[in-house]
């Protein structure tokens, strides 16, 4: 767990038990978030975001803002695990 200051309100990072991360990655993820600690501010309570990390993958978050400011790590997503859906001659929603 990290905690850190962004205009003055304490937010803590967190991460889900499922993740086996060693204080490196953990510490390379901590690193991210706080380079966007900037836009952390215009996202609600229950809201997710995702961060392409070059080393890591998909970093995938929640955010909660009740009772505190907590991100939550709930998963990442390897590179070699992401697929990209072309849009050709695939519908995606049917018409009635």
């Amino acid at each position: 767990m990290y905690r850190f200051l962004i205009n003055g309100e304490e937010w803590i990072l967190r991460f889900s038990r499922h993740l086996f991360m060693d204080s490196e990655m953990k510490k390379e993820v901590a690193d991210s978030t706080m380079r966007m600690k900037k836009q952390l501010h215009l996202y609600g309570h229950g809201d997710s975001f995702l961060i392409f990390h070059e080393m890591l993958g998909a970093l995938i978050f929640n955010i909660e803002k009740i009772p505190s400011l907590i991100l939550t790590l709930s998963n990442i997503i390897a590179k070699e695990h992401w697929y990209t859906q072309e849009r050709e001659n695939i519908p995606l929603f049917s018409k009635k």
